[in-house]
């Protein structure tokens, strides 16, 4: 039986005390994975931060863009996670200069993660905590939210790695509303304790965002709001890499044009080549 296609669902309970927001990204993360050629601890903290990204843009800023970035423990690497609005995400790893390919992005003490999203006005709300010692990036998006953004949360995030890769990888974020009583909290807290290990429920055959809503809220009425695909996707292209060389100084620009080389610029995000030409860096000196 294939597994559900990548999306993420939102609900709240009927008594008003819980949103929930549930995503199976494994097809995202697949792809991003791929694309950074990134395995082991690395591959499945980069999924666990992209489908992190994605639970918080929808959580904060739906039809906003949300960057997520981890540095390692004593500054040694990063990853990076991108998630827009129209439900394609993105990501990238930095081991470090002249770190070898099968080292890992480190989480432990003096691990941070950094947040960054769009305001409706445009501004940017840039929020920076240290990841706990303990949880992972789970518990570094949950301080996050607490610290940051002020907004008491559940968060839990999974990627599942095996022998071929990215075998499944989503989350959920269960925000406490205003409206909630003891009694729907301390059964909702006792329910998620059955999903401290959410690798279990993910690596079930048909695992989707739906499957992970009925089972968070199983015995609770709830009303299912909307659910939008998900994706990975890179947003280069050769207007954006012209626009970023139009941002240079004239001088650099000329130095170049000068030279008489085709440019070779390659995307961090998704590997893809682009080719510039002397007549195309000339262009530019006409239009600056």
């Amino acid at each position: 039986m294939p597994r559900h296609s990548d999306s993420v669902v939102r609900a709240i309970t009927m008594d008003g005390a819980f949103r929930v927001i549930t995503a199976l990204t494994t097809e995202t993360v697949r792809g991003a994975v791929a694309v950074q050629s990134a395995t082991g601890a690395t591959a499945q903290r980069l999924g666990e931060l992209i489908t992190g990204a994605i639970l918080v843009r929808e959580a904060m800023a739906p039809n906003l863009r949300v960057q997520a970035i981890v540095k390692g423990a004593a500054g040694h690497g990063s990853l990076v996670a991108d998630s827009h609005p129209d439900g394609t995400s993105r990501g990238l790893v930095n081991l470090g200069k002249g770190a070898p390919a099968e080292s890992a992005v480190e989480i432990g003490e003096g691990s941070l993660l950094q947040v960054m999203r769009t305001l409706p006005s445009g501004m940017l709300h840039q929020g920076v905590v240290e990841i706990p010692t303990s949880g992972g990036i789970s518990a570094g998006l949950m301080t996050y939210m607490q610290e940051s953004e002020q907004v008491v949360s559940m968060i839990a995030v999974a990627t599942l790695i095996g022998e071929d890769g990215v075998g499944a990888s989503g989350g959920y974020l269960v925000q406490l509303l205003p409206e909630v009583e003891r009694g729907p909290l301390m059964v909702m807290t006792e329910r998620l304790k059955d999903f401290e290990r959410l690798d279990d429920v993910l690596a079930h055959e048909g695992a989707s965002a739906d499957v992970l809503l009925g089972e968070l809220l199983y015995g609770m009425p709830f009303s299912r709001l909307e659910d939008s695909p998900l994706s990975f996707s890179c947003r280069c292209s050769e207007l954006r890499v012209m626009a970023t060389l139009a941002s240079l100084p004239r001088s650099d620009i000329e130095e170049m044009v000068t030279d008489g080389k085709v440019l070779d610029i390659r995307c961090d995000y998704c590997g893809k080549d682009y080719q510039v030409s002397p007549s195309q860096l000339r262009s530019l000196l006409t239009t600056s």
